[in-house]
């Protein structure tokens, strides 16, 4: 299990001296957060939950993931922003993007309620057809409009298709412990329920059973991940020169401070892609507050160094880039000589593909560094369970540190609720009458 944070290729863009200079800061944020004494302080169950935790829970999570693989072709994930993100992104970084369509002893694991598309829906209902399937719908309220619709449709086709009393065996509600619409519901109908904590955020509740139920079902060790998470928690309390959780925090503030306001997270493996979308949310919704904070944004080299790889090497100097270095790769593929070697590719072969992708790696740091983007590198040795859960805490502890560090609350996101008010206003919802003849007459 390693994670170690690479400074080499920022020599040109921070100084010694200006890492020095941060440190006191970076300390005073870090005890306001173990203090519990800053903004946003009744969320920090995250912080001690990698040993903190359930246990009781945990055995019934691994107990009803059993259950789903034993009777089910499908899950459902019904869940939108943190309630789905981190068991999708954990789910693909540690099996494939291409998971649903694998040879494997574990059910298909479709993700519903994160957008009111209808043709996406309709297909997802379609793939249900003739199989069996059951439902985890994670909501702290039960009533966030994305969600309460999928999980309105999904439990009407369970319902239909098994009854009254086998919808009991195949819904699973991931909510509040005692109060709420979902919570309500499930003591009624008799669906067994798991915690989303009181005091941890959904962005931040993926080591919760808000992810660890999927990330279970699709045969992952949560076990390790848990224990990977665990020593995360240890290794980053350590003090500010031991601590690459601290440094990454305060190097990402020094750039910002620069002029740097856009941080490109980059990785060399497709199977990343749901972590980035994971990263976004936990930075974007903890830091974007007050006209303040660093624009989270990610690409996947090499496929976005044929289009993104452009504005980055000679567009704006607005941003940086956090590249991911995964040393090991899952799977690896030799490439042969071609007799004919009608491409002139022979110089590539006579090795393993990882070799060549290293080798964009390096050309692309050395290109883009003497462009003038700051690189900052994480090198990960491999993708296991334990790295993930360290990996999640890492960027958790970094975020927080990070957000205090900006002057803002990490824990909040009181512009999420904008967009809800009008929609909920041109809808016609009840209580919003007042607002829809004025919001139809910009629309014009």
């Amino acid at each position: 299990m390693s994670l170690k944070l690479n400074t080499k290729y920022l020599d040109a863009f921070v100084n010694k001296d200006e890492l020095s200079g941060i440190k006191p800061q970076v300390e005073t944020a870090a005890k306001t957060l173990h203090d519990k004494s800053g903004l946003g302080n009744d969320f920090l169950g995250w912080l001690n939950l990698p040993t903190d935790y359930d246990k009781n829970e945990f055995s019934r999570i691994k107990a009803a993931a059993k259950k789903i693989c034993s009777n089910s072709d499908i899950l459902i994930v019904i869940g939108i922003g943190g309630s789905y993100l981190g068991a999708r992104a954990a789910i693909e970084l540690l099996k494939s993007p291409l998971y649903n369509n694998l040879k494997k002893n574990t059910p298909d694991i479709y993700y519903v309620g994160n957008s009111i598309n209808p043709n996406y829906l309709n297909e997802i209902i379609s793939i249900c057809d003739g199989k069996d399937f059951s439902v985890n719908v994670i909501s702290k309220s039960g009533t966030t409009t994305e969600p309460a619709l999928a999980f309105r449709i999904f439990k009407k086709m369970v319902e239909d298709k098994y009854g009254k009393e086998g919808a009991k065996e195949r819904i699973f509600a991931t909510t509040d412990k005692s109060r709420g619409t979902l919570k309500n519901l499930s003591d009624t109908e008799g669906y067994e329920t798991f915690v989303i904590p009181d005091d941890v955020g959904g962005r931040f509740s993926v080591l919760t059973a808000v992810g660890l139920l999927p990330i279970a079902v699709a045969g992952c060790d949560v076990d390790a991940i848990m224990r990977g998470a665990a020593k995360a928690q240890k290794d980053f309390c350590a003090d500010f020169d031991n601590n690459d959780c601290y440094k990454y925090a305060a190097l990402r503030n020094i750039l910002y401070r620069k002029g740097k306001s856009v941080e490109m997270l980059v990785s060399y493996d497709p199977s990343f892609v749901t972590m980035s979308e994971w990263y976004k949310q936990l930075f974007g919704e903890s830091e974007g507050k007050d006209n303040k904070g660093i624009f989270p944004a990610s690409v996947v080299f090499s496929t976005d160094l044929h289009s993104m790889g452009q504005f980055i090497q000679q567009g704006s100097r607005i941003m940086f880039e956090t590249v991911v270095d995964i040393k090991k790769p899952k799977t690896d593929l030799f490439l042969k000589d071609d007799a004919e070697n009608l491409d002139g590719l022979n110089f590539l072969t006579n090795q393993n593909m990882s070799v060549v992708n290293r080798k964009a790696f390096e050309g692309t740091i050395l290109a883009h560094t003497e462009g003038g983007v700051p690189n900052i590198i994480l090198e990960l040795d491999d993708t296991s369970e334990e790295n993930f859960g360290y990996l999640v805490y890492f960027f958790e502890k970094a975020c927080a540190v990070s957000g205090y560090l900006l002057g803002v609350n990490p824990f909040n996101q009181p512009g999420v609720e904008s967009y809800k008010a009008n929609m909920f206003a041109l809808l016609g919802k009840p209580g919003y009458e007042g607002q829809k003849s004025a919001l139809e007459a910009k629309l014009g």
